[in-house]
């Protein structure tokens, strides 16, 4: 690239720059942030533009040169639940707008992340005549088929949806199975290009087992079932515990399972840790799962390392970065098979893929990993090799800057 181009990445609701596994801090955060600065390696000038959740907060965080977050407010200055902020994306675009002009910078392009970010960039791309990119991460056209209560925002979001695969230069799916899921679910018009997120392979390497256990306590004979994640009812966490209580190897003392992730009392995400937290008392499994709490991100890689099998039991995922950011840690994931899962897991080769919500079926492919220890060890060599060779953030970002450069060219 002769000259740095500005471009801006808009998270309305996922902090970049906020700490992985605190609520509303999942996938998408790491995405926009590890994509952001790949593409400030490539030559491009990132802003990473989201909602200010508390005052004391700086407003400006640099990442690496050429990558930065900024936050902008857009109400108050506090934790809102993601369902409930459209109401003030309308100052979220002013905002950014009045940020343009005080700094005299011009985004050459917008490239938004989820459904509310994308209401964002529709109101910029119309205002300003500027090209829109949009990673949806989560269709509400597909997880409203897989939860009972419906939000009241979710005709907004359904429309808002829609509007994003028609009007924007470019959707980007991360999957083929997310880009049927817009096919079949959202609508036949607009252009779509399959981009599949990814995941630091210098970070997450294939550390010795024994070594990693020795780092975090774990006993070199354990049993180690592994997940990492929000504490979300969608997460599926419920069905790993009931099919660990399933498990074949429940009564061997050497079986534990670890389910790490953040959680703050009084908000959804704490009262989920304390619905699974009585559903491990329920089925006496105290002695068995443990829960660290947030991991932080120099630990993550031991974790990964030391499991035997990373669980991801979502009801739906369009990709799924805890799957590939196992499988580069050398670690085979049994994973549910829906969505981006079906993509990024590659069943009998990577880990096994079975049907969401049934714990019998994961506890008869968790065992099949834990009592056979060669075969998960080639399964985990496999593992790390597939994300070599398609899941790497350079690699995702070489992709996106050529579909900017295409689309800027166009327009």
């Amino acid at each position: 690239m002769k000259e740095r181009k500005n471009i801006a990445l808009i998270s309305v609701h996922g902090d970049p720059a906020v700490e992985i596994g605190k609520e509303e801090a999942g996938g998408q955060n790491v995405y926009v942030r590890k994509v952001g600065e790949a593409l400030a390696r490539l030559g491009w000038t990132v802003n990473l533009f989201t909602r200010a959740t508390d005052s004391a907060q700086p407003k400006i965080i640099e990442h690496c040169p050429g990558c930065r977050t900024i936050r902008l407010v857009a109400g108050q200055e506090k934790f809102i639940p993601r369902d409930n902020i459209f109401g003030y994306a309308g100052e979220f675009v002013e905002n950014l707008l009045a940020f343009e002009k005080e700094n005299q910078i011009e985004h050459q392009l917008f490239h938004t992340n989820y459904w509310i970010s994308g209401w964002v960039g529709l109101q910029l791309k119309q205002q300003l005549s500027r090209p829109m990119v949009h990673t949806y991460h989560s269709l509400g056209a597909v997880k409203y088929r897989s939860i009972q209560k419906i939000p009241a925002i979710a005709n907004t979001r359904l429309q808002v949806e829609k509007d994003c695969l028609e009007q924007s230069n470019r959707t980007i799916a991360t999957s083929p199975q997310e880009l049927n899921h817009m096919r079949a679910y959202v609508s036949k018009l607009g252009n779509i290009e399959i981009i599949p997120c990814g995941t630091d392979i210098e970070h997450f390497q294939a550390l010795e087992r024994v070594v990693a256990r020795e780092k975090l306590g774990i006993a070199t004979d354990a049993k180690v079932a592994f997940y990492i994640g929000r504490f979300d009812e969608r997460k599926g966490i419920e069905t790993l515990v009931r099919a660990i209580g399933r498990s074949q190897f429940r009564d061997d003392p050497h079986l534990s399972l670890i389910i790490g992730g953040g959680s703050r009392p009084g908000h959804s995400d704490g009262e989920e840790r304390e619905r699974i937290e009585a559903i491990v008392e329920e089925l006496e499994l105290d002695e068995i799962v443990s829960f660290p709490g947030r991991i932080s991100d120099e630990d993550l890689p031991l974790y990964y390392a030391a499991a035997d099998v990373c669980v991801v039991p979502s009801h739906y995922e369009p990709f799924g970065l805890v799957a590939i950011e196992a499988m580069a840690s050398g670690t085979p994931v049994v994973a549910s098979d829906v969505g981006g899962l079906q993509f990024t897991v590659a069943s009998e080769q990577t880990g096994l893929l079975v049907p969401p919500k049934d714990d019998a079926a994961f506890a008869a492919a968790i065992d099949r990993i834990l009592g056979n220890p060669e075969w998960r060890d080639r399964l985990g060599s496999q593992a790390r090799k597939r994300v070599e060779e398609k899941f790497s953030w350079d690699g995702v970002a070489e992709q996106l800057s050529a579909l900017y450069l295409q689309i800027l060219a166009d327009t």
